[in-house]
């Protein structure tokens, strides 16, 4: 069961996640009914014994196999760009988050807020205790407001990185020289894992992202004691 449980999507933490959840399980059907028809056809042709050696032509079936595809391609493509425009899509945000990536560490400025960034580093195995999770963890957690629409810009300050935290459905590109914007809002509080997803280097697997969802008056509590 647990096994089974790992080749799942993650729990979705922003109504992107949840379409994007949506869209996979719509995909998934349209594909396994293909297979389903493609391997009907491939066990009746191994075993059945027709034979017509004047058959020269079928523009029927070949109509039938072009139009089919189109249809199909138009199910999968409506939702999918519908899903393009949303994730583009930036709502007012109320927050904006400034994160940079470095070898092999993020670091955090509140842009709202003067006086407020730090750096991420991943919790080395030795300072670990039994609440902390094994290569995930980091000693500086990002903290943003849940129900509210947060701007992300993502920069890099040496090579390239990918800002990505699965169960919010978001992922981008840190490039040095050039901010990439994304929005989400957090639907639960609770911690949210992610790593980089860019081969930047030896310590390519050392720089997790953890983002601490809160609701928005503990979040203006942490905010107040992070200027003092």
């Amino acid at each position: 069961m647990t096994t089974w449980a790992n080749m799942n999507l993650q729990d979705s933490a922003s109504p992107i996640m949840e379409q994007l959840i949506y869209f996979h399980d719509h995909t998934l059907m349209i594909i396994i009914m293909i297979l389903m028809v493609v391997s009907y056809m491939m066990i009746m042709m191994i075993f059945n014994k027709y034979i017509n050696r004047y058959l020269l032509e079928g523009q029927m079936i070949e109509l039938a196999w072009t139009i089919a595809p189109a249809i199909i391609l138009i199910f999968i493509a409506i939702p999918s760009l519908r899903l393009l425009y949303l994730m583009d899509e930036i709502n007012s945000p109320t927050v904006t988050l400034k994160t940079i990536g470095h070898q092999w560490y993020w670091s955090y400025e509140y842009s709202d807020f003067t006086k407020i960034e730090f750096d991420s580093y991943m919790i080395p195995q030795n300072e670990m205790n039994n609440n902390t999770f094994r290569l995930l963890d980091v000693d500086n957690r990002a903290a943003l407001p849940m129900n509210t629409f947060i701007r992300m810009i993502i920069t890099a300050a040496d090579v390239l990185h990918s800002w990505t935290i699965p169960s919010l459905g978001v992922k981008a590109d840190a490039t040095p020289g050039r901010l990439n914007q994304i929005s989400f809002l957090i639907n639960r509080p609770g911690l949210l894992y992610g790593q980089c997803s860019e081969i930047c280097g030896a310590n390519h697997s050392f720089m997790p992202i953890v983002i601490e969802s809160i609701s928005t008056n503990m979040f203006i509590n942490w905010i107040s004691k992070m200027s003092e």
